[in-house]
């Protein structure tokens, strides 16, 4: 579902957090995709349907062309 995640992804979700952010890092990889708000440092579990559903747009790592 979601091959091209890897950790330390920024991603950009569907709706903000609470705390107005948008981005979020991805800090776990497994069953369930631990994320990090870059916003206010909030962490958070989803699972991979879930994220699949909330999720926007990878952004490109830093640095990274194309």
């Amino acid at each position: 579902m979601l091959p091209e995640l890897e950790l330390n992804h920024t991603l950009r979700l569907r709706k903000p957090h609470p705390c107005g952010s948008y981005e979020w890092k991805v800090t776990r990889l497994g069953a369930d995709i631990g994320l990090e708000c870059l916003g206010c440092q909030r962490r958070v579990m989803l699972t991979r349907r879930e994220l699949k559903r909330r999720l926007k747009m990878i952004l490109p790592k830093e640095g990274e062309n194309g």
